[in-house]
């Protein structure tokens, strides 16, 4: 089906609504539900969207949460989810987070208690369009097994790094600790598909192409111990110093009445203060890597994709517009 970004923002705002979020998570939740399907991440977007609707009906988020977000530092934002969105901290505190990297050059958002957050790059891009470098890391339920163990210890653990370049889009790195991403993985059940080799392990700990059996096993970290090593550090930044649960502590995102309760960590830095040139270096460096030696540049492709849905929308599942309506028509005005 084909929709307008307008018309599937408001879509999804109905159908959070009708799931029992406040206009507040719904606006947001709905903002980067959209942004992601735009930007061409289909196994983020409105497919995952249902997982979200789900959870605020079962209660594993609550919709009507209020963050409580303290500032223990001039240039540190703490944000207490209470079991809500990712998204709704981060929105009330994004503002103040870019005006306190500017004064400060290094500004830092740590949150705990909220369910997953989805595409991290939504987080780090927006930062970038502020003109701000920044780094992002956060956790989930664990499904990745660490260095030399059989059983998951961690959650994919995504990080995502971003930085503004003049006149174009920015640089943007979304990519999970992981091999793949869990999504790809189920995906891949769904549709009766085989995974490749080095993805996942089955619940005995041998290597397995059956995502079910990938996902009654765990899954595996990329470059083997070195990713693992990585997904530990992010577990480190977005659990340990935020106080949310460790991956191995968190409840399943889909099934049962409890949030995963996980963390997200979030640094920006004002690079003008560094380099005032920064912007048009960046754009000379990633022109030079693009066209010289044809390296893909990651957020280029996000941002003609992005581009492209303004102005001609978005073809989503029939069946995932409808199970989303199913929801929106809930909700009474």
């Amino acid at each position: 089906m084909q929709l307008s970004l307008d018309q599937a923002t408001e879509l999804c705002r109905m159908a959070a609504l009708g799931a029992g979020a406040n206009e507040e998570a719904a606006q947001s939740l709905a903002a980067s539900i959209v942004a992601a399907e735009a930007e061409g991440l289909a196994t983020v977007g409105l497919t995952h969207f249902i997982d979200y609707l789900e959870a605020l009906e079962a209660g594993r988020i609550d919709g009507k949460a209020e963050p409580v977000i303290t500032r223990p530092a001039l240039a540190v934002y703490l944000s207490d989810a209470r079991g809500g969105l990712a998204h709704t901290g981060f929105d009330r505190t994004i503002d103040d987070l870019a005006k306190a990297a500017r004064l400060f050059g290094v500004a830092i958002f740590s949150q705990k208690n909220s369910y997953t957050c989805g595409a991290l790059g939504y987080f780090t891009g927006r930062l970038a369009a502020l003109g701000l470098v920044s780094f992002a890391a956060t956790n989930g339920p664990a499904v990745l097994a660490g260095s030399g163990s059989v059983k998951p210890v961690y959650c994919t653990n995504p990080m995502s790094f971003a930085a503004p370049a003049a006149d174009g889009a920015p640089l943007v790195i979304d990519q999970s600790s992981s091999a793949t991403a869990f999504v790809n993985i189920r995906k891949a059940a769904e549709d009766g598909r085989q995974i490749p080799e080095g993805w996942a392990l089955d619940a005995s700990g041998n290597p397995t192409t059956d995502p079910a059996a990938a996902m009654k096993g765990a899954m595996l970290a990329f470059g083997g111990q070195r990713g693992a090593n990585i997904a530990l550090m992010v577990e480190v930044l977005a659990a340990g110093l935020s106080g949310a649960n460790w991956s191995l502590d968190a409840p399943w995102f889909s099934g049962g009445p409890d949030s995963p309760g996980t963390g997200l960590f979030v640094l920006a830095v004002e690079p003008k203060l560094l380099d005032p040139d920064f912007e048009k270096r960046m754009k000379n460096q990633l022109d030079r890597l693009r066209r010289r030696f044809g390296v893909h540049v990651p957020g280029r492709a996000r941002a003609e994709a992005a581009e492209k849905a303004a102005a001609r929308g978005i073809t989503a599942p029939k069946a995932v517009v409808q199970r989303i309506s199913e929801f929106a028509a809930r909700y009474s005005f």
